[in-house]
């Protein structure tokens, strides 16, 4: 299978966390070619937010047409759109350009408290790229300011599911679950529910966990897996990334994205690297020859960074003539 290729409309986060940073670096992880079209400029680190430009919405129509023009795109995703002439800009591009596949992140408020959504830009959000969605993800927070409720319980977040496939989406997932219990992933697609649940990781680099986990499943999408199981690839992907994360910064930091490639922080580059828990899916295994085995896809991809390490190891550049410059 050819790689995928996403684009991903969103703000730029100058610590590398989330955003369009976190968004390209989750693609190129899962094998996919990533572009993009910045809708914001945030000053931003692990401690929070501290200041925002928004990019005119005809320079961010300008970038959705030359991708879409040249290069093209399986499927798209959206975060932070900032502004509702955006959405409006962003939600013509896509349509204009025939984008079948959309993954929708409601970024609104970020984990400091700034807004990342202007209150008057909501109803765009619901009126124009809700109901274009092949998959919604908010987390708790941004779907009870979707759906206008606190959100306390299990049950509730299944009610808000429905009312949010209720405004167009194709399917919703909504993720984290409620403070206090397991990390449980909501997902209605097809007139079905389904929860996934997970161990809620007790650590600070959870910063992008939303985008990350969003790309992921755009991935899986442009892959051409259902909904159930790009969603399911998405979320062990995260959790591994977190799993994997290592400090940066003095709050909270990101995931460690790489970190089912060989050559990764807390291993040697190449010995052992078969072994070590991975990401790795049956599409990834199939783009390696590998068949459709996770085990076989970690094997070829350590076999090709081993060579890799070997042409740079035995490749000898030609001294430049005496006198040159």
């Amino acid at each position: 299978m050819s790689r995928p290729r996403i684009l991903t409309v969103a703000g730029s986060d100058s610590g590398g966390g989330a955003g369009i940073q976190a968004d390209l670096k989750t693609f190129a992880a899962l094998g996919a070619y990533g572009t993009s079209a910045i809708t914001a400029v945030t000053a931003q680190n692990t401690l929070g937010v501290t200041d925002v430009l928004e990019v005119g919405p005809a320079t961010v129509r300008a970038q959705i047409d030359a991708v879409m023009d040249d290069i093209g795109a399986d499927a798209a995703k959206t975060g932070m759109l900032f502004s509702a002439e955006i959405i409006e800009e962003v939600a013509s591009g896509l349509r204009r350009h025939g984008v079948g596949r959309l993954v929708v992140d409601p970024v609104m408020v970020a984990t400091s408290g700034a807004r990342l959504l202007r209150q008057d830009a909501e109803e765009a959000l619901v009126r124009l790229l809700i109901p274009a969605a092949s998959l919604i993800t908010p987390n708790v927070q941004e779907a009870a300011a979707l759906v206008g409720r606190p959100i306390g319980t299990i049950d509730e977040v299944r009610e808000a599911a429905r009312e949010i496939a209720g405004m167009g989406a194709r399917a919703v997932v909504i993720t984290g679950g409620p403070d206090g219990g397991p990390a449980t992933d909501v997902l209605l697609a097809g007139g079905e529910m389904e929860v996934f649940a997970g161990e809620r990781i007790e650590t600070l680099s959870t910063h992008g966990t939303g985008c990350t986990f969003s790309a992921a499943a755009a991935v899986g999408l442009a892959r051409g897996l259902r909904t159930r199981d790009a969603v399911a690839t998405a979320k062990r992907y995260v959790a591994s990334a977190i799993r994997a994360a290592y400090p940066v910064g003095s709050g909270h930091g990101p995931v460690d994205h790489f970190h089912g490639l060989a050559g990764g922080r807390r291993r040697p580059a190449v010995s052992g690297c078969a072994d070590r828990p991975s990401f790795v899916e049956r599409g990834f295994g199939r783009r390696y020859n590998c068949g459709g085995s996770p085990r076989m896809a970690r094997r070829a991809v350590c076999a090709t960074f081993r060579r890799s390490v070997w042409t740079l190891r035995t490749t000898r550049v030609p001294a430049a003539p005496a006198g040159s410059s």
